[in-house]
């Protein structure tokens, strides 16, 4: 027969429960989840809620292989390249200077970019902060007519560019081998988002309670349904 666990004082040890509720989180990481559910309950205007949609995983990832083809050179590389085109005109011979096709990045050079419609590809980070910064970019982009995406996130738009982050980077050229994949990647991006602009600029987000809310809709609608049906008979 077997005897049943006592769980007093010298007792038996407690089975093990899941404390997570129970954990002092950082700041820093309840700010982000309380962020993250203030986003769920209220009601999202459209310009702050087309940040959501991101781009499909596939796409995002035949995109970033197309930029890290054109990325700017880092420190390193460019001493390097200084060091010899120093050395070759100490030699008297003539360099020529070619200039680079890269990734340009910042937000204002790239609004410049746009507008001067020099841009041919805007890519827009998702979680950008704060927002404002670049809430009014899509807009811009189907007025001069620019495919652009967004993507997740800002730090692995800054990794492109050797930077801890970057909200925004654009490609206004690219090499004649990549042309055709280009075009079938900027093809995709414009069905996706700027085809879809129209659609997206009336859609709200947010609006979705909590999981105890929604039990207590649904006994509440249950119960006034009872009560019709009561009626009825």
């Amino acid at each position: 027969e077997k005897r049943p666990k006592q769980f007093g004082i010298g007792g038996a040890l407690p089975p093990k429960k899941d404390l997570h509720r129970f954990v002092k989180w950082p700041k820093v990481v309840r700010i982000q989840r309380q962020r993250r559910i203030l986003k769920q309950r209220l009601k999202v205007p459209p310009a702050l809620n087309q940040f959501t949609r991101t781009l499909d995983k596939n796409l995002a990832t035949n995109l970033f292989k197309m930029l890290l083809k054109y990325r700017p050179e880092d420190k390193a590389a460019k001493k390097e390249r200084l060091l010899k085109r120093a050395q070759a005109e100490a030699e008297g011979k003539t360099v020529e200077a070619k200039k680079p096709i890269v990734v340009k990045y910042g937000l204002n050079h790239v609004t410049y970019l746009i507008e001067q419609s020099k841009a041919q590809l805007v890519v827009i980070a998702h979680d950008v902060d704060p927002i404002e910064l670049v809430v009014w970019l899509p807009a811009l982009c189907r007025k001069m007519e620019v495919p652009y995406c967004i993507v997740k996130g800002k730090a692995r738009l800054g990794s492109i560019v050797h930077k801890k982050t970057a909200s925004v980077l654009c490609l206004t050229t690219v090499k004649n081998e990549d042309k055709l994949e280009f075009s079938k990647i900027l093809e995709a991006i414009k069905a996706n988002f700027n085809d879809k602009f129209d659609e997206v600029r009336k859609k709200w987000g947010g609006g979705v309670m909590g999981s105890k809310s929604q039990a207590k809709t649904k006994a509440r609608e249950k119960l006034l349904a009872k009560e019709a049906a009561q009626r009825m008979t």
